[in-house]
């Protein structure tokens, strides 16, 4: 949802600095490279050390940096296979990153009882769906159908996730960070149900096209 309508805004931002990346010859994979290490480095060595507002600070100012890669592609490749197969490698271990470091601020952090198990349950669940919501799109492509659809792409996932725990780092109920993180998990696996559904109903006009 958010993940296919607010890349212009990052790619309009960026344009300038992409430009000098390339006069410098940095590569779009070193900047996507650089990006998923930045991610796992704040996943765990801020936010599951308890940091949660400082850590999901540093995560937005990365993820709004996402689109550098894909528009210095365009000024210099024009964009590879390798290099798109290689983001979206780099993707799956950064959002595992996220959703892993949660999931251990849940079970170091948070105070016995239900909120937390609820939370360590939900941010279990996060990891499978931040792996199956991409693979689930993969496999489709692999057999001719474009499964971009769903209520929860990465985007999505990521915001919902850290901005509840930021709200609860400011403050808020515990059970703020438990509804986020498990509106994450449902709508992970509801995203993955869409896409075969999907796939289901086109993998007949792929194969015969």
């Amino acid at each position: 949802m958010l993940g296919n309508h607010g890349r212009s805004i990052p790619r309009a931002v960026f344009t300038p600095l992409a430009r000098l990346l390339a006069k410098a010859g940095v590569t779009p994979n070193m900047v996507t490279a650089f990006g998923t290490a930045a991610t796992i480095a704040v996943a765990f060595g801020v936010v599951a050390q308890g940091w949660i507002w400082q850590g999901g600070t540093a995560l937005a100012v990365i993820m709004f940096g996402d689109s550098v890669d894909g528009t210095l592609a365009r000024m210099t490749t024009g964009g590879t296979r390798f290099g798109a197969f290689f983001d979206s490698t780099l993707d799956r271990l950064g959002d595992g990153a996220v959703f892993a470091s949660l999931t251990y601020y849940a079970v170091f952090h948070m105070e016995e009882g239900t909120a937390r198990t609820w939370a360590v349950i939900a941010g279990l669940a996060s990891i499978v769906g931040a792996a199956a919501v991409p693979y689930a799109r993969a496999r489709a492509e692999s057999v001719g159908v474009t499964a971009k659809l769903g209520i929860a792409e990465r985007t999505d996932r990521l915001l919902i996730a850290m901005g509840s725990a930021m709200i609860m780092d400011l403050g808020a109920s515990a059970w703020v960070f438990v509804v986020g993180l498990t509106w994450v998990a449902l709508a992970s696996f509801i995203t993955v149900g869409q896409r075969v559904w999907y796939t289901a109903r086109h993998i007949d006009e792929a194969e015969g096209a």
